[in-house]
């Protein structure tokens, strides 16, 4: 199916609402049925059914049909954030006693699940150095039952080989798991390395205006059904039909968004990285990125966000390089239409993070729809705050 057909057309019966260009915003949380019959009949299947909003919405069942044909998959949940995603995905594959293998440094509250929430349940997980499949090999147990990936990372970028990952974990009998918000389903099709179940923080590009929380998760119609009558129905972290109308209108220019980002972030990252108060950029589609070649292998582009380690004399010059900027807002997501700047020197401040591994000289920017010699401009003023 055509990319185009699918953010523009792919689920949306316009016969059936007036023939109107949007889909309305069924705000229902009810439905009712002509006869009992009828109403036997729907609660044989509430997948496939509508009978409460909790379990099957026709707004968000339109989005739920595009995004599981854009990461080219059976069927797809949709959650109230990113979070609800990552946890449905995980308890859904693991019981008492079983081990989870874990990519080290993945996002913290995917990390603060199976450090926090897991063990309280009989449920271990290990940290590994995904860059290596060797590393995840040794870190495999007889009772792991999840491989968990996030190829590339949000911060650092590391990339795990998914056709090696998803070959191993078949051989085991292991589900692999991965977050694929980096790359978004345009620039990355795990399900076509073998990967079992997909999520994202939709929040970001999928969305793309800053205006809605989001999860999503895909998998084979046979997995997301397990996962919608268990962990969906019971824990109930659905989005509401008003979110999925937005998410549904992001999608709209998701590509022309990803584009922009991309070739822009591309032209900012190399102009950083001749600079001369910069040490190094981490980008994955750059010559010097340690893991490009495997990053051209598996992604078709790499969006807009990437971090730069900068030369600086002091904290106080970081602080004020960043006090400096315009054109960025200092923030934790990204994804949307404006740029973004998040110095991890602001973790050091945090109680309970002192020991923070991340040097204080580094930034992760996003790059978001502005013109990118605005951005530079911008980026090359505030540097002068900058002195070795």
């Amino acid at each position: 199916m055509h990319l185009s057909e699918i953010l523009v057309h792919l689920g949306e019966d316009r016969e059936a609402y007036f023939n109107a260009v949007s889909p309305p915003v069924i705000q229902s949380s009810n439905f009712a049925f002509p006869d009992l019959h009828a109403f036997r009949e729907a609660f044989t299947d509430e997948l496939a059914n509508h009978v409460y909003t909790r379990g099957n919405n026709p707004t968000v069942a339109i989005l739920r049909q595009k995004l599981a044909a854009l990461e080219g998959t059976g069927d797809c949940l949709v959650f109230s954030s990113g979070s609800g995603a990552v946890a449905a995905a995980v308890i859904s594959q693991v019981n008492s006693g079983d081990h989870i293998v874990c990519v080290q440094s993945p996002y913290s509250w995917t990390k603060a699940l199976l450090t926090q929430f897991l063990p309280r349940f009989g449920v271990t997980h290990t940290f590994v150095d995904g860059r290596k499949i060797e590393n995840i090999e040794a870190a495999l147990r007889p009772e792991t039952k999840v491989l968990y990936l996030e190829s590339p990372n949000s911060l650092t970028f590391d990339i795990q080989d998914l056709e090696a990952c998803g070959r191993l974990a078949r051989s085991r009998g292991i589900t692999t798991i991965i977050d694929n918000s980096y790359a978004s389903p345009l620039f990355q099709q795990p399900a076509s390395f073998g990967i079992d179940l997909i999520v994202h923080s939709g929040t970001k590009y999928l969305n793309g205006h800053s205006d809605v929380v989001v999860g999503v998760l895909c998998g084979s119609k046979e997995k997301i059904r397990q996962i919608f009558e268990s962990e969906y129905m019971t824990l109930g972290g659905i989005l509401g039909p008003h979110d999925a109308a937005l998410v549904i209108r992001g999608l709209r220019t998701l590509e022309l968004r990803m584009n922009r980002s991309f070739q822009s972030a591309m032209k900012i990252a190399g102009w950083l990285e001749a600079h001369p108060k910069v040490e190094r950029v981490l980008h994955p589609f750059l010559p010097s990125f340690p893991q490009h070649d495997l990053a051209r292998k598996q992604m078709k582009g790499a969006g807009g966000l990437f971090s730069v380690y900068f030369k600086a004399g002091s904290r106080e010059q970081m602080e004020d390089f960043i006090h400096r900027l315009r054109g960025f807002l200092i923030a934790v997501s990204w994804g949307g239409h404006e740029s973004l700047a998040l110095p991890t020197i602001g973790f050091y401040d945090i109680p309970g993070r002192a020991d923070s591994p991340l040097p204080w000289n580094l930034v992760r920017f996003y790059i978001g729809l502005e013109d990118p010699d605005w951005l530079m401009a911008d980026l090359d003023q505030a540097m002068a705050a900058l002195v070795s």
